[in-house]
Protein backbone atom coordinates (compact mmCIF):
# COMPACT_ATOMS: atom_id res chain seq x y z
CA UNK A 1 0.00 0.00 0.00
CA UNK A 2 1.61 3.58 -0.90
CA UNK A 3 0.13 6.52 -0.13
CA UNK A 4 -0.90 9.40 -2.64
CA UNK A 5 -0.33 12.81 -2.47
CA UNK A 6 -2.78 14.03 -4.78
CA UNK A 7 -6.60 12.84 -4.28
CA UNK A 8 -7.07 11.95 -8.30
CA UNK A 9 -11.21 12.73 -8.10
CA UNK A 10 -12.00 10.37 -5.08
CA UNK A 11 -13.82 12.84 -2.82
CA UNK A 12 -15.81 13.75 -6.09
CA UNK A 13 -16.60 10.45 -6.79
CA UNK A 14 -18.31 9.54 -3.35
CA UNK A 15 -19.78 12.96 -2.76
CA UNK A 16 -17.22 13.15 0.88
CA UNK A 17 -13.52 13.51 0.84
CA UNK A 18 -10.96 10.89 2.55
CA UNK A 19 -8.41 11.60 5.10
CA UNK A 20 -5.96 9.57 3.55
CA UNK A 21 -5.34 7.62 -0.90
CA UNK A 22 -3.60 5.02 -1.08
CA UNK A 23 -2.90 2.59 -4.06
CA UNK A 24 -2.41 -0.88 -3.11
CA UNK A 25 -1.58 -1.97 -6.43
CA UNK A 26 -4.68 -3.72 -7.61
CA UNK A 27 -7.05 -0.69 -6.16
CA UNK A 28 -7.25 2.72 -4.82
CA UNK A 29 -7.80 2.59 -1.35
CA UNK A 30 -9.79 5.86 0.39
CA UNK A 31 -9.74 6.14 4.42
CA UNK A 32 -12.17 8.18 6.35
CA UNK A 33 -11.86 9.04 9.85
CA UNK A 34 -14.66 6.61 11.55
CA UNK A 35 -17.32 4.58 10.56
CA UNK A 36 -20.39 6.63 10.08
CA UNK A 37 -18.73 8.79 7.44
CA UNK A 38 -18.01 5.38 4.73
CA UNK A 39 -21.65 4.33 5.88
CA UNK A 40 -23.01 7.70 4.99
CA UNK A 41 -21.21 7.54 1.08
CA UNK A 42 -23.44 7.80 -1.74
CA UNK A 43 -20.64 7.27 -4.57
CA UNK A 44 -21.05 8.36 -8.52
CA UNK A 45 -20.62 4.95 -9.98
CA UNK A 46 -19.66 6.46 -13.17
CA UNK A 47 -17.02 8.43 -11.61
CA UNK A 48 -15.79 6.32 -9.47
CA UNK A 49 -15.40 3.58 -12.06
CA UNK A 50 -13.47 6.72 -14.02
CA UNK A 51 -10.88 6.48 -11.16
CA UNK A 52 -9.30 2.70 -11.46
CA UNK A 53 -9.43 0.27 -14.16
CA UNK A 54 -10.64 -2.22 -11.46
CA UNK A 55 -12.32 -0.76 -8.37
CA UNK A 56 -12.12 1.51 -5.45
CA UNK A 57 -12.19 0.32 -1.66
CA UNK A 58 -12.98 2.46 1.17
CA UNK A 59 -12.10 2.39 4.82
CA UNK A 60 -12.31 3.27 8.17
CA UNK A 61 -11.68 2.38 12.28
CA UNK A 62 -14.65 0.59 13.45
CA UNK A 63 -17.19 0.88 16.35
CA UNK A 64 -17.69 -2.98 17.21
CA UNK A 65 -14.84 -4.02 14.90
CA UNK A 66 -11.11 -2.77 14.13
CA UNK A 67 -11.90 -1.40 10.73
CA UNK A 68 -14.81 -1.38 8.36
CA UNK A 69 -14.87 -1.25 4.69
CA UNK A 70 -16.72 -0.83 1.30
CA UNK A 71 -15.75 -2.05 -2.42
CA UNK A 72 -16.80 -0.38 -5.82
CA UNK A 73 -15.95 -1.95 -8.96
CA UNK A 74 -18.08 -0.29 -11.50
CA UNK A 75 -15.50 -0.26 -13.91
CA UNK A 76 -15.55 -4.72 -14.08
CA UNK A 77 -20.13 -4.39 -13.71
CA UNK A 78 -19.80 -4.48 -9.88
CA UNK A 79 -21.14 -1.55 -8.62
CA UNK A 80 -20.76 -2.43 -5.05
CA UNK A 81 -19.86 -5.82 -3.54
CA UNK A 82 -21.20 -7.28 -0.39
CA UNK A 83 -18.11 -8.64 0.76
CA UNK A 84 -15.06 -8.79 -0.34
CA UNK A 85 -11.91 -11.47 0.34
CA UNK A 86 -9.49 -10.23 -1.62
CA UNK A 87 -9.59 -6.43 -0.54
CA UNK A 88 -8.79 -7.61 3.03
CA UNK A 89 -5.40 -8.88 1.75
CA UNK A 90 -4.91 -5.29 1.35
CA UNK A 91 -6.57 -3.86 4.39
CA UNK A 92 -5.08 -6.24 6.86
CA UNK A 93 -1.75 -5.45 6.29
CA UNK A 94 -2.59 -1.53 6.23
CA UNK A 95 -5.12 -1.88 9.99
CA UNK A 96 -2.32 -4.44 11.31
CA UNK A 97 0.50 -1.67 10.82
CA UNK A 98 -1.88 1.07 11.90
CA UNK A 99 -3.50 -1.28 15.76
CA UNK A 100 0.10 -2.78 16.58
CA UNK A 101 -2.26 -6.51 16.16
CA UNK A 102 -2.25 -9.36 14.04
CA UNK A 103 -5.28 -10.45 14.28
CA UNK A 104 -8.02 -8.05 13.47
CA UNK A 105 -12.13 -8.14 13.28
CA UNK A 106 -13.36 -6.60 10.31
CA UNK A 107 -16.96 -5.57 8.81
CA UNK A 108 -17.58 -5.03 5.23
CA UNK A 109 -20.31 -2.73 5.89
CA UNK A 110 -22.64 -3.13 2.30
CA UNK A 111 -26.61 -3.57 2.17
CA UNK A 112 -25.96 -7.56 3.00
CA UNK A 113 -22.57 -7.18 4.79
CA UNK A 114 -20.63 -9.53 6.36
CA UNK A 115 -17.87 -9.79 9.02
CA UNK A 116 -14.43 -11.62 8.65
CA UNK A 117 -11.45 -11.91 10.88
CA UNK A 118 -8.20 -11.49 9.60
CA UNK A 119 -4.80 -12.48 10.68
CA UNK A 120 -1.76 -11.28 9.15
CA UNK A 121 0.61 -13.94 9.11
CA UNK A 122 4.45 -12.79 7.93
CA UNK A 123 3.45 -12.20 4.18
CA UNK A 124 0.52 -13.78 4.40
CA UNK A 125 -2.94 -12.67 5.18
CA UNK A 126 -5.29 -15.41 6.71
CA UNK A 127 -9.22 -14.48 6.31
CA UNK A 128 -11.83 -16.32 8.61
CA UNK A 129 -16.04 -16.02 8.73
CA UNK A 130 -19.13 -17.92 7.38
CA UNK A 131 -19.61 -18.04 3.46
CA UNK A 132 -22.80 -18.98 1.39
CA UNK A 133 -22.00 -21.22 -2.03
CA UNK A 134 -23.85 -19.37 -4.44
CA UNK A 135 -23.08 -20.69 -7.51
CA UNK A 136 -21.24 -24.06 -7.96
CA UNK A 137 -20.25 -25.67 -11.11
CA UNK A 138 -17.72 -28.36 -12.95
CA UNK A 139 -15.65 -27.13 -16.14
CA UNK A 140 -14.11 -29.53 -18.42
CA UNK A 141 -11.26 -28.73 -20.46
Amino acid sequence: VRPLTNDPGIGAALGADPTEVHDTGACLMAVFDDEAAVLALTPDMRAVAALHPFGLIVTAPGKSHDFVSRFFAPSVGVDEDPVTGSTHCALTPFWAERLGKSTLTARQISARGGEIECELRGDRVLLRGRAVTVIESTLRL
